[in-house]
């Protein structure tokens, strides 16, 4: 993708070139025209479409403030935004967007799902290999705690909504805007009250450092003992090691994790072999689904910023999500 597109609109570079070309269809969708990445293109927005290659990204930003300096707006592929952190905080003075929200109705889901699976025994009876004694816990009226407030956690709460959960939000303000269904809306000051007995506890926040281990023994040791913690966020919420001992003590119910810490899970590590853990492999999104909803997220965007408009998914560069 190196030769500038026939299409009108805002400059759009898309890099790196060659990497997810459908990125590019989007950009076209929204109005844009795709340029080369080099300083000489005069793109206001640049596209990055690689979600680990970061010190490219930064070696393009530092060409382009010494060339044309034209960039103003960069959007990035995922919803976490952590691998970057560095490069948006040297680089405060432009406009960065993420998939956040992007992807909240399939990752909702997935929780959903881990969560129904731990409570049912579904771990333990895909396991078996002989008819077991019956184990179960059930949803229907149960109390549920999760953490954060954003789009996963509002897409959760309309899926929790038939099963008349008392839901508790936990995120960095205690606002409920836009969380309609939860019980109450309370800040991280009031995590481990809100963890008394919960038999349901769903991790989908973002990882800053003050998330970062928020869940340890202590939070734990606050459960229901029949109680299911689901991380569909990031391994590093969760201490591993103190998750094992209380999964092994059977101070809880079970864990069904979607992301783990470290990432990948080694073969031989503990938690593969513990009855009561369900683990699945970064799957809450996968490719199938993120391909089409990020690719309208993409050409949404171009047309609002074309147009003026609040561009959606804005990463606070203070708060580093």
């Amino acid at each position: 993708m190196s030769a500038t597109s026939s299409a009108t609109g805002v400059r759009v570079a898309l890099a790196p070139e060659g990497l997810r070309p459908w990125i590019a269809d989007a950009i076209r969708a929204g109005g844009g025209t795709v340029v080369s990445p080099d300083a000489d293109a005069n793109a206001s927005v640049l596209v990055w479409a690689d979600p680990h290659n970061v010190g490219e990204l930064d070696e393009l930003l530092r060409a382009d403030r010494q060339g044309s300096n034209s960039i103003r707006w960069v959007q990035l592929p995922y919803a976490g935004v952590e691998p970057f952190a560095d490069v948006i905080a040297h680089n405060q003075e432009l406009t960065w967007t993420c998939a956040k929200g992007v992807y909240a109705e399939p990752v909702a889901e997935h929780a959903l799902t881990l969560l129904l699976a731990g409570l049912r025994g579904l771990g333990t009876y895909g396991r078996a290999s002989t008819w077991r004694p019956p184990q179960g816990t059930n949803l229907l009226g149960a109390k549920v705690v999760i953490l954060g407030g954003g789009g996963i956690t509002a897409s959760l709460l309309r899926l929790l909504e038939p099963f008349g959960a008392d839901v508790t939000v936990v995120r960095r303000h205690a606002s409920a805007d836009g969380l309609v269904g939860a019980a109450r809306v309370v800040d991280v000051s009031q995590l481990d009250d809100a963890l008394d007995g919960a038999v349901g506890v769903v991790l989908a926040l973002a990882l800053t450092p003050e998330t970062t281990g928020i869940i340890a023994r202590a939070q734990l040791a606050r459960m229901s003992a029949h109680g299911w913690i689901v991380n569909v966020a990031r391994g590093r919420h969760i201490v591993t090691d103190d998750l094992v001992d209380a999964l092994k003590a059977g101070a809880i119910g079970g864990a069904a994790l979607d992301v783990t810490d470290p990432e990948p899970l080694p073969d031989s590590h503990p938690l593969w072999s513990l009855p009561n853990c369900i683990i699945t492999p970064h799957v809450g999104n996968t490719p199938e689904m993120a391909v089409p909803l990020l690719a309208a997220r993409v050409a949404e965007n171009i047309r609002r910023w074309d147009a003026g408009e609040p561009v959606l998914g804005l990463v606070d560069t203070s708060l580093g999500y």
